[in-house]
């Protein structure tokens, strides 16, 4: 076998990196819709980041009172591009938490375990498409 196969590790990589980040956020999601407590929250600030190309990207801050009398604002993990008026800062937002440690947590109606899915999708047909390729190539030798 010739080094071509080492370009193959590319996608490999990819798709490992796309699939262990979609297997954390789906298993994320199901503790919380299976342990989770839900709270009244306020969407107190938004974080926004720049990324190397220009675009911002806003993560809303969620404030919330846990069951044991606990103070917790933290930001969603998911950030986008614009913020409707739904989650404007000072509107009141759901939120679901892990009462084991409330960070982690997701705001109904915008932390979605859409993005999660693809992920996983995408992650699964990278690395078993590239996977196949390097068995056959193998067995071609």
């Amino acid at each position: 076998m010739e080094r071509e196969w080492l370009f193959s590790l590319i996608p490999l990589t990819i798709g490992v990196g796309f699939l262990g980040f979609g297997v954390y956020g789906l298993r994320r999601a199901s503790t919380l819709r299976r342990r989770g407590v839900t709270a009244k929250g306020r969407i107190v600030r938004h974080d926004v980041i720049r990324n190397d190309d220009g675009a911002t990207f806003s993560y809303p801050v969620a404030a919330w009172t846990t069951l044991d009398g606990r103070e917790c604002e933290y930001a969603s993990r998911f950030g986008r591009g614009s913020i409707g008026g739904k989650f404007g800062v000072g509107t009141l937002a759901m939120v679901r938490y892990d009462p084991e440690d409330p960070r982690r947590f997701a705001i109904q109606g915008w932390d979605v375990a859409t993005f999660d899915r693809l992920a996983t999708v995408l992650g699964s047909v990278f690395t078993a498409g590239t996977l196949l390729v390097l068995l056959v190539r193998l067995l071609a030798l």
